[in-house]
Parts: structure tokens; sequence; C-alpha cells
């Protein structure tokens, strides 16, 4: 977790090394301390020992996907209660509502609108804990 004045840190959980490398060159632009993760088991070791303000998290991910991701970190009392984002490409009907019952907060569109994510993570940021995490 950010220190009191420190910059939030933002931990992205994807296999994509592209959308890794991406993602962290305009979240540090912004200011924001990122934490990279390229499958789902080391995302999960990473939250519980890094302890960021927000998880970012790909949902189609090899061997474990980001709802089962999101779902196990809601089982972790040391972050439980960080807001997790789904970033997906799947925009079907039911998507939505499948990422909030794993235990995201809201979800971000892939293809990713690179002018647009820094204000998405701030609006994350800024709703501060989840609220109702299980």
């Amino acid at each position: 977790m950010c220190e009191q004045g420190g910059s939030p840190t933002v931990l992205y959980i994807e296999d994509d090394l592209a959308n890794r490398i991406l993602v962290k060159r305009i979240l540090e632009a912004e200011g924001y301390r990122v934490l990279l993760a390229e499958n789902g088991p080391e995302g999960l070791r990473m939250a519980c020992q890094q302890l960021p303000d927000l998880i970012l998290v790909d949902i189609s991910m090899p061997n474990m996907d980001g709802y089962s991701v999101a779902a196990n970190l809601r089982c972790q009392d040391a972050v439980k209660q960080v807001p997790i984002v789904a970033l997906t490409a799947n925009v079907m009907r039911g998507d939505r509502e499948k990422s909030l019952e794993a235990g995201c907060c809201g979800y971000i569109q892939k293809p990713l609108d690179v002018d647009l994510l820094p204000e998405q993570v701030a609006a994350f940021l800024q709703q501060g804990p989840t609220r109702g995490a299980r």
C-alpha cells in the first residue's frame, strides 16, 4: 500500500508481454509504481507480498484466468479489500456480471485506450477499499 504522500502501487497481472510493457509505461509516466506479474499464481503471490493499492487483472490467461485470480484474492485477508479491475476484450452480455461475481469492482475494455487508462485507474483508486468484499 502507498505510504502517506507516496505514489499508489498498481499490480498488473497479464500474460501478454507487450500489454505488460504498455501499461507499465503509461502508468509510470503518471507517477504510479507498477508491479508486473505474468500469470495468476505469480500475481497472487505478489499481491499478498507487496500489498498494492489497485490490482488490474487480465481475464483471458492460460492455467488460471482472471476470474479465478480475483476470487482467490478475495479470500486473502491481506488484500481482500484492494480494488480489483478486470481487463478484458470480452464484453459479451454477462461478462461484467461474471467479473463482479468473481470479486472485481469493475472492468476496463481491451484494446486499451492509452489516453483514458490513467483516468480509469485514478477513478478506481478514488473508490477506495472494495465494499462488500467476500
